[in-house]
């Protein structure tokens, strides 16, 4: 016991140990429920694509993740390398093994884990051909118009539409069907829909 505490707290172990500390503390608050967090919402809101953990953002695995496994591999690894070498020169060694076993091991792991987190796909605005919205200009005309849409997650957006040529014009608070999305023109084409036909 003494030899592992003195492995654990000499050098390099210590090093990751506070990270450590922290890590273990992190999961212990989210099994918990006082994060108030969802810990494994695939690093929302975190650069994984162009920053540091580029090279380990594989299939959406959550950040948090990621650290946990650097930071518990590198200790592990940093403690055993302590136990089994004296000196600072080797002791060295062992830091840069530490880190090179993480970061490997590190993706080594995550590839089956990211089976688990499948990754979301981006939204976009063809998402919103095929819905229904309701118009919120005066009118709504070949060359103008806006009208209200409401997204899956229950948001709502402001949104350009216009009707082709020939089609009756849409007043204010009339329902009508998104039919296609203009590219060019960066607006949605709309038609007159019956809120009845769906019962509303």
């Amino acid at each position: 016991m003494h030899e592992f505490v003195e492995a654990a707290l000499g050098y390099p172990a210590a090093l990751f140990g506070f990270a450590l500390l922290v890590v273990i503390g992190y999961w212990g608050l989210a099994l918990l429920g006082g994060l108030g967090v969802d810990v494994l919402d695939g690093g929302e809101g975190v650069d994984t694509h162009g920053g540091a953990m580029a090279g380990l953002a594989i299939g959406g695995v959550p950040v948090t993740v990621v650290v946990s496994l650097l930071v518990a591999i590198a200790w592990f690894v940093s403690l055993a390398g302590s136990a089994l070498t004296t000196g600072a020169g080797a002791r060295t060694v062992v830091l840069g093994a530490a880190v090179v076993s993480a970061w490997s091991g590190a993706r080594l792991l995550l590839r089956p884990l990211a089976r688990l987190f499948p990754p979301e796909r981006a939204a976009t605005r063809h998402d919103f051909v095929g819905r229904l919205c309701v118009i919120r200009t005066g009118r709504v005309t070949t060359e103008f118009g806006q009208a209200e849409v409401t997204a899956d997650d229950g948001s709502s957006a402001l949104v350009q539409v216009r009707t082709l040529t020939g089609e009756p014009e849409l007043a204010a608070g009339r329902t009508a069907l998104i039919y296609d999305y203009d590219d060019s023109g960066e607006h949605f084409l709309v038609a007159p829909f019956d809120p009845a036909l769906l019962g509303y």
